[in-house]
């Protein structure tokens, strides 16, 4: 019986990431690519967790003592974080991988001469999937060290391009020329206000998409299913997907792969509903979570961090529409006889978490509003928080 190594991978985004990507893929195993700039601990705490047989670096190959093997047919195992803030490790298969990326180079009408711009993580499946679309395509994708404004202007030989809507709007604002462009695939996040209408006026096509590591991407086209994608909505709103672009299921968590996963449906914390013509409008999320920038931030688990503050009585946290971000993590809190300043908290949770998830404004209550089963009432707490902007206004 063949053994398939889970392999992790820790390489600045590039050549040489492709070709070690590739090799571990011909010998039978899966990747689990890391974040190039991780830390020791960080990737320490990965191996461990996803139970990686060896790791590739700039130091070479080196085998590791906590491996577990892959499924057949499994290309990657993607960490992603869920509402507690615990990753969760995706796996997708090579036959999910490029069903997702037939299927957006069909929707797009991409054709020969056509060539992407890779300038997301490729520890992300929407990075990723920009190398498996220009795999498919026999074109090699130009590839960022990451995003950077001056770059992206400097590449006009690329005429498609992936971004989440903050980096679509540091592109405009800083009145970068796009018209080379014939398509920017716009996911990750809602798009900030405005920003659809401020690069349709510029003469951009933009196709914007939802979906999720465990769709291996985008798998909605502006609100339509790509072909060979169901979507279902519940009673309450609940998001199901089916289809050939859907996971495996979840790292050595079979528990958590069942409860979300049934009859080949996988039910999303989003929330949606469909419009007059029949596209699907995601609204909201049934969870807490907040996405900023592309990602994900736990609302509750943010809170947790900055109630440790020693003068942070109680925390709430929500999301407010951000012209840059999408949204925006704003933290409402009661406070002792000291009130911290904005980036004191900052870097609290900075320290203790990622600087993504750190505040971006704060508000000092008297108290936080409660339900009669003393949870903080989110609805009531974000209505303060519109009304202090109201205010400022």
């Amino acid at each position: 019986m063949t053994v398939r190594p889970l392999v992790a991978v820790r390489l600045a985004p590039g050549p040489a990431w492709i070709a070690a990507v590739e090799r571990v893929w011909a010998g039978g195993g899966a990747v689990l690519p890391l974040p190039w700039h991780a830390t020791v601990n960080e990737v320490s705490d990965a191996v461990d967790r996803f139970c990686a047989s060896h790791l590739i670096d700039g130091g070479g190959e080196v085998p590791l003592d906590c491996g577990a093997p892959v499924l057949e047919g499994t290309a990657v195992v993607l960490s992603t974080s869920g509402s507690t803030g615990a990753p969760k490790g995706v796996e997708l298969s090579h036959a999910a991988l490029e069903c997702s990326a037939r299927a957006s180079l069909e929707r797009l009408g991409v054709t020969d001469g056509d060539r992407w711009l890779c300038c997301l993580p490729l520890h992300h499946v929407a990075g990723l999937q920009v190398l498996t679309r220009s795999r498919l395509m026999g074109v090699d994708a130009e590839i960022l060290n990451r995003f950077d404004v001056a770059a992206v202007a400097s590449h006009r030989d690329v005429t498609h391009i992936a971004l989440v809507p903050t980096m679509l709007r540091r592109l405009l604002d800083a009145g970068v020329d796009l018209s080379h462009l014939r398509c920017i695939l716009l996911g990750g996040a809602p798009p900030g206000p405005g920003l659809l209408e401020a690069a349709r006026l510029r003469g951009l096509r933009v196709v914007t998409t939802y979906g999720m590591t465990e769709t291996s991407g985008g798998c909605v086209y502006d609100g339509v299913p790509l072909d060979g994608v169901e979507v279902a909505l519940d009673d309450d709103g609940r998001i199901r997907l089916r289809g050939p672009t859907l996971f495996s299921g979840y790292r050595r968590s079979r528990a958590l792969t069942e409860a979300l996963l049934h009859d080949g449906w996988l039910l999303t914390e989003d929330v949606g509903r469909w419009t007059a013509d029949g596209r699907l409008e995601v609204v909201g999320r049934a969870d807490d979570m907040i996405i900023t920038g592309g990602e994900n931030v736990p609302a509750g688990w943010v809170a947790t961090v900055l109630e440790e503050h020693p003068d942070v009585v109680e925390a709430a946290i929500v999301g407010a529409p951000d012209r840059e971000w999408g949204q925006r993590v704003v933290a409402v809190v009661v406070t002792g006889d000291r009130a911290p300043a904005l980036e004191e908290l900052r870097d609290f949770v900075g320290a203790r978490a990622s600087r993504i998830a750190a505040p971006r404004e704060l508000l000092v209550v008297p108290a936080l509003p409660h339900l009669d089963n003393g949870k903080v009432d989110r609805v009531a707490v974000a209505r303060l928080v519109a009304d202090a902007a109201t205010d400022a206004a």
